[in-house]
C-alpha cells in the first residue's frame, strides 16, 4: 500500500505543496529588499505566538498568526520611521521573540517536545482544521505577490523611484513584511520556525544563478519551492528523518547543482568568447 494512501500523509502532501510555493513567492521579495534575515526574526517572533497559545489554551497557528503580523508591523515602522536599522531591528525581534516564546513555554507547563514540533516542524501530524488554515492563508500569499508583482518589484528595486510613480512605498513595504510574517506561520508545521527563512530564501537563491528577468526569478523560485518540499516529505519518509531538514537540504543541493551550472555556463562563453572575435 503507498503511503500516500494514508490521510495524514495526504494533509501533509498538500501542506507540503502550499508551503513550497508560497516561501519563495514572498522570499523572492524579501531577498530583492535585502532582507534575507526578516524569516528568522519573525520566526522568532511567532514562536512566541506559538506559546501564547500554549499559555492560553488557544489554537498555537492563530495566535503565532496574529503576533507575527504585529511583530511585522512594528519591525517596517522601526525601519521607515524610526532611528533603529533594520540589522539592529531584526536583532532585537529575533532575541526577543525566542526569549519570549520560552518564557511563556515554561509558564505553561509545556515540555521542551511540544516547543520542538514548532522549531523543527511536525507535517505529518497535522490536522485538517490546522490543514484549512495553512491552505487559505498560503493561498492568500500566493495571489497577492503574484497579482502585485510589479509594484512590489518597483519597490524592491528603488524605493525613491518607486515613489516617484506614485506607489505608496510605506503601505507596500508593510504588506510584503505582513506577506512574510503569514508564510512563516504557513510553513511552521513543514519546516518549522528555525528553517523556515531557508525556504524563502534558497529557492530564490537557485533560481537567480538560472534567469535573468525578475518574473522568471519570481516562477522559478516557486517552482524549485514546490520540488523542495514534496521531494523532502517524499524522501523523509523513506529514509525516515524530519521532513523540515530533509526539505531544507534538498534546497541547498538544488541551489548548488544550479550555482555549478552558472559558473559552468560563465566559464564556456569566456573561453568562446575570443574565439567569437577572431573568426569575425
Amino acid at each position: 500500500m503507498s503511503v500516500l494512501s494514508y490521510a495524514f500523509m495526504q494533509y501533509a502532501l498538500a501542506a507540503a505543496i502550499i508551503t513550497g510555493l508560497s516561501a519563495p513567492a514572498v522570499g523572492t521579495f524579501v531577498v530583492q529588499r535585502r532582507l534575507a534575515l526578516l524569516g528568522d526574526g519573525l520566526g522568532h517572533v511567532a514562536l512566541t505566538g506559538v506559546a501564547l497559545g500554549l499559555l492560553t489554551g488557544v489554537a498555537p497557528l492563530a495566535t503565532a498568526v496574529v503576533v507575527a503580523v504585529g511583530g511585522a508591523i512594528l519591525l517596517e515602522v522601526l525601519r521607515s520611521i524610526g532611528r533603529t536599522s533594520g540589522d539592529l531591528a531584526l536583532a532585537m525581534l529575533f532575541y526577543g521573540g525566542l526569549a519570549g516564546g520560552v518564557l511563556l513555554t515554561n509558564l505553561a507547563g509545556e515540555s521542551a517536545a511540544v516547543l520542538n514540533q514548532y522549531l523543527f516542524g511536525s507535517i505529518i501530524t497535522m490536522s485538517r482544521a490546522d490543514l484549512a488554515v495553512v491552505i487559505v492563508l498560503g493561498l492568500v500569499v500566493i495571489a497577492t505577490t503574484v497579482a502585485l508583482r510589479p509594484q512590489l518589484f518597483a519597490l524592491c528595486q528603488d524605493e525613491s523611484q518607486a515613489r516617484v510613480m506614485g506607489i505608496p512605498v510605506r503601505l507596500y513595504g508593510m504588506l510584503i513584511a505582513v506577506l512574510a510574517a503569514v508564510t512563516i506561520t504557513v510553513a511552521m508545521r513543514t519546516v518549522g520556525l528555525l528553517l523556515v527563512s531557508a525556504l524563502m530564501v534558497v529557492p530564490v537563491a537557485a533560481a537567480q544563478q538560472l534567469t535573468r528577468s525578475f518574473r522568471s526569478t519570481h516562477l522559478a523560485a516557486m517552482g524549485i519551492g514546490l520540488f523542495s518540499a514534496v521531494s523532502g516529505l517524499l524522501v523523509s519518509v523513506q529514509i525516515d528523518t524530519q521532513p523540515g531538514p530533509t526539505i531544507v537540504v534538498i534546497a541547498l543541493g538544488v541551489f548548488i547543482v544550479a550555482a555549478l551550472a552558472h559558473g559552468l555556463t560563465h566559464v564556456r562563453s569566456r573561453q568562446e568568447a575570443p574565439r567569437g572575435r577572431g573568426t569575425a
